[in-house]
């Protein structure tokens, strides 16, 4: 098909608008990425760069000898491995019964679960919760509250409803119950569903923060986000108190650097992960939209 002057002319713009906005998007990442590898005394004398004069690990190297930093990601590590893990159990199990129509009170279970999509009950009535189970100050409280979500479960019924039946029958035949026809057919059958959705909680467990104001006091048990944030709101906080400010202050590391190397660990992970799930992905990201 031919293109007409006016055609290309819009592509031509279309193209040159998308890369400003493609720049503009990079450049804070690029920064902060520049920043995280400059050498100390390089950064003290230009406070600005667009290249380092000289790359430097000392940011890197003070943040992972400090407790405080190394407790936050351990923290935060536990929650994405641990929660998903839980998360997916739990979503695929309640996805899997709900998907078999001979289970009784099915449709009122499902009219449930997607009640918690609809209607949000705020935060006082969690914070009881979790309070009148004595989880302030405890790890799960940050995992059980949001152990499953209705949207992931009804989605992924909707993945197990393609599966065919005739595959659980021939299960069932030979000799398999509900657990062995779940854990040696649906989930081996569902990996697509299953990268998507585990891709999702991690995301989420990972960057957990509001929850962690809310039932975590104690910094030892606090989450990478959490301390990330009181870095970049106070620089007196760059590691974690007053001691951490010391240190600084005597290694001569400008609390920027810090604060940018801090965001690179609090973001690579999650980009490290994405590759193996890619291809996985976008497939599972469809799950249940389309009914064959």
């Amino acid at each position: 098909m031919m293109q007409t002057a006016s055609d290309r002319m819009i592509n031509t713009v279309n193209v040159t608008l998308l890369g400003i906005v493609g720049v503009i998007t990079f450049f804070p990442l690029y920064y902060v990425f520049v920043v995280s590898f400059t050498d100390p005394s390089s950064y003290l004398s230009t406070q600005f760069t667009l290249f380092p004069t000289k790359w430097s690990l000392d940011s890197y190297k003070y943040l992972m000898s400090t407790n405080a930093f190394l407790n936050a990601i351990g923290n935060s590590v536990f929650l994405a491995v641990v929660g998903t893990a839980l998360s997916l159990f739990v979503t695929s199990c309640l996805s899997y019964a709900i998907s078999r129509k001979r289970l009784q009170g099915r449709k009122l279970m499902m009219l449930l679960i997607l009640l918690t999509t609809l209607f949000n009950p705020g935060l006082i009535p969690p914070y009881l919760l979790v309070r009148d189970l004595h989880l302030i100050n405890s790890t799960w409280a940050l995992i059980l509250p949001v152990l499953t979500s209705g949207w992931y479960v009804l989605l992924m019924k909707g993945f197990f409803d393609s599966i065919p039946a005739s595959l659980e029958e021939s299960a069932r035949i030979d000799g398999c119950n509900d657990v062995s026809v779940w854990y040696r057919i649906i989930l081996p059958l569902s990996l697509p569903s299953l990268a998507a959705f585990g891709l999702f909680y991690a995301v989420a467990y990972w960057n957990t923060f509001f929850t962690a104001l809310l039932y975590i006091n104690d910094f030892e048990k606090q989450p990478l986000q959490v301390l990330l944030q009181n870095m970049l709101i106070d620089a007196s906080t760059a590691a974690g108190g007053s001691a951490a400010a010391e240190m600084i202050s005597e290694q001569r590391i400008p609390p920027e650097t810090l604060k940018m190397a801090a965001v690179v660990i609090a973001t690579v992970p999650i980009l490290l992960v994405y590759p193996f799930l890619q291809k996985h992905f976008a497939k599972g990201a469809m799950v249940g939209s389309v009914k064959e």
